[in-house]
């Protein structure tokens, strides 16, 4: 299995990269093939990665990659920007977005997450939108209760926030 895949930004070309998975081999592996940099400093990298397979309780197979740093199996490898191969979350140390939010922003993201789930702005006092029509009306009264809740949460946070800058 081979192919290429591409990408762009603003509606011009931003990159590409190239893939040949080699599943039938004894030792399967996936070689990825990507220009990084630009100008006359551009490298081209070729980078193996070795895959290993395993059979999830439903049948079939589930085929996952060995990060070349680690050594450890992973669903995804990553490329950060300051990166020059792909390789793991943990050989990166890339955290998740809940990791990196501090404890007063936490009921703010709570309230723009049920907001969103509702499909509607998203926002401090921004309000709960309408009940979603095929939404049952005790479900949308937790929802709102929930919503309660969450902006008192946020309300107490902005009043210490406004209180220590007025100190």
């Amino acid at each position: 299995m081979s192919g290429t895949l591409r990408w762009s930004r603003g509606g011009e070309h931003a990159g590409s990269i190239g893939y040949v998975a080699d599943l039938e081999d004894q030792q399967p592996h996936l070689v990825l093939t990507y220009r990084r940099g630009s100008g006359a400093s551009a490298e081209q990298v070729e980078q193996r990665i070795r895959l290993c397979r395993t059979r999830p309780h439903y049948g079939g197979f589930r085929w996952w990659m060995i990060c070349p740093y680690r050594g450890v199996r992973a669903a995804k490898l990553y490329l950060p920007p300051h990166g020059d191969r792909f390789a793991s979350r943990t050989a990166w140390r890339l955290g998740y977005h809940s990791q990196r939010i501090a404890d007063h922003d936490r009921p703010f993201e709570a309230l723009f997450r049920l907001q969103k789930r509702l499909g509607g702005p998203q926002g401090w006092e921004a309000g709960l939108p309408r009940r979603p029509k095929g939404m049952w009306n005790r479900t949308y009264a937790r929802m709102w209760r929930e919503y309660e809740a969450l902006d008192g949460q946020c309300a107490v946070v902005m009043h210490g926030m406004l209180s220590r800058l007025a100190g």
